[in-house]
């Protein structure tokens, strides 16, 4: 890594901030596509352009790259959460499809093998993964069935709290490297399904009306 006197003079704070966020960017396509273990400084300044000196102007190394990578993704998603749920013109079928639709954009590229490399390589980038799951299913969630129940299509006889926990108990198991290797399935796709079953429930229109009946509340 270069040292502190090698590096250039600092631009603009436009243009560095334009840069940076070019450089972060292209991280996360480069991460999602080919993995901890292969992404590499010296590639991604040359897929880039831009020389090894200002790369390291930016970040101090690859670990702090994929840290600014995982948190910047986690920004957008809470920040198109907030926006969502704050539009006043949308009902809630609308907005929980408008979240599913973002976070299936986001992980578009996001593989198993990515996943199961950050793990194996990089334990502690894998476990901020979980805890910035940890912190931000509860919030937007929580504020989802919160909406859903003032809007009357989400049950209030169990508590948000305990259907919170639930839903991330089960992302936090499916999203496990084994998890999708057993299921084959991508993460985007595990998100989709998971929120699906979630919010819409197994039972059929007459299976549930027979549950009904069995399970009364």
């Amino acid at each position: 890594m270069p040292s502190i006197a090698s590096l250039p003079p600092p631009l603009p704070l436009s243009t560095e901030t334009a840069a940076r966020d070019r450089i972060l960017q292209q991280a996360r396509e480069t991460f999602f596509a080919q993995g901890y273990s292969a992404f590499l400084m010296d590639d991604l300044a040359s897929s880039l352009g831009m020389s090894k000196k200002t790369l390291y102007r930016h970040f101090t190394g690859k670990d702090d790259l994929i840290r600014a990578v995982i948190d910047g993704l986690v920004t957008e998603i809470r920040a198109d959460a907030d926006a969502l749920l704050g539009n006043r013109m949308l009902g809630f079928s609308e907005k929980l499809r408008g979240f599913t639709e973002g976070m299936m954009e986001r992980m578009q590229a996001l593989t198993p093998a990515t996943l199961h490399d950050l793990q194996r390589c990089a334990p502690e980038l894998h476990a901020l993964v979980s805890e910035m799951r940890q912190k931000n299913i509860p919030y937007i969630f929580g504020r989802l069935i919160e909406e859903g129940q003032l809007a009357g299509v989400v049950r209030t006889d169990l508590p948000s709290g305990f259907a919170v926990e639930f839903y991330l108990q089960a992302i936090n198991g499916l999203l496990q490297p084994p998890s999708l290797d057993h299921l084959q399935l991508a993460p985007r796709e595990v998100i989709a399904r998971a929120i699906e079953l979630f919010f819409g429930g197994l039972l059929t229109p007459s299976g549930r009306k027979e549950h009904e009946k069995l399970f009364p509340r």
